[in-house]
């Protein structure tokens, strides 16, 4: 890779991650745009620092807020707390049911399977992201609540549910479905987007943990560090995960602003269109 296809990976995925518009459905297309080859060590590496940079930058982007609403007090703390843990919770069981349903049913159990094999088909993704594109635009229908924030504890199971449904699924984003579901149960757009991004923080190592395992695996990996080319691997690495921080930082105000101001419909628009393009691009 050299400087601008990383700058170009780093600012699609930093931008996407963070925006309701599946950062993997755009960064596949941007890979396949540019030619790059998404299983060589160096792709793992970027991927797993580019998802670090935009973690840092939901935690800065929304530290000053969480200050206020988790650690206000014990008593927020803990309810709070709570609210994170029995949506985590949620996240796992359904993701982790999917994703066995699916190896068994569709792949027959089969050895070696990666959820990847299936759904990084076009026309899965374009659906992903026309579904997405729907519930988006359905939710920016219902009011804001007066009162409470409505966050329960039944509020964030679900919203934990629904972004179990999204992991397995390229194209359905994380972002757009929590927040969507959010609005949908009656939970203030503010609070929505809090909570959804607090949630992204304690899903976002996982997936860190789960790349840079197979950044470990990879035989390549061996072979550059045997080298001596750590430092190429690194160094643009690093580059990325910069990059993917500032955008990051640059879409949560625009994603914050939108919503805040209506319009989070246009995102919803937005994906609909996004999955055209992926079933023109294959």
């Amino acid at each position: 890779m050299n400087l601008l296809q990383i700058l170009i990976l780093a600012i699609v995925q930093g931008a996407a991650e963070l925006l309701p518009v599946s950062s993997s459905a755009h960064v596949i297309v941007a890979e396949k745009l540019m030619g790059l080859d998404p299983t060589v060590p160096e792709m793992t590496l970027l991927l797993v620092m580019l998802h670090t940079g935009t973690m840092f930058a939901v935690i800065v982007y929304f530290w000053k807020s969480w200050r206020t609403t988790y650690f206000g007090s014990v008593q927020a703390f803990r309810a709070n707390a709570l609210r994170v843990v029995v949506a985590s919770i949620a996240t796992g069981a359904v993701g982790l049911a999917l994703l066995q349903l699916i190896k068994h049913v569709v792949a027959g159990n089969m050895p070696g399977f990666e959820i990847e094999d299936l759904f990084g088909n076009a026309r899965l993704m374009a659906a992903a992201l026309a579904a997405a594109g729907v519930l988006i635009i359905v939710s920016s229908r219902f009011p804001e609540p007066t009162g409470s924030d409505g966050l329960s504890l039944r509020s964030a199971a679900w919203i934990g549910a629904v972004q179990g449904l999204c992991l397995p699924f390229r194209g359905f984003s994380r972002s757009g479905a929590t927040i969507s579901t959010g609005l949908a149960l009656g939970v203030g757009r503010r609070r929505a987007e809090e909570f959804s991004f607090a949630l992204a923080v304690v899903l976002t190592p996982a997936v860190i943990v789960k790349e840079a395992y197979r950044l470990y695996q990879a035989q390549g990996v061996a072979i550059a560090v045997h080298a001596g080319g750590l430092v190429q691997l690194v160094g643009p690495s690093l580059i990325g995960m910069t990059l993917s921080f500032l955008a990051g930082l640059v879409a949560l105000r625009w994603l914050s602003r939108w919503l805040e101001q209506g319009r989070w419909h246009f995102f919803g628009v937005y994906c609909l269109l996004a999955s055209l393009v992926v079933l023109w691009i294959g």
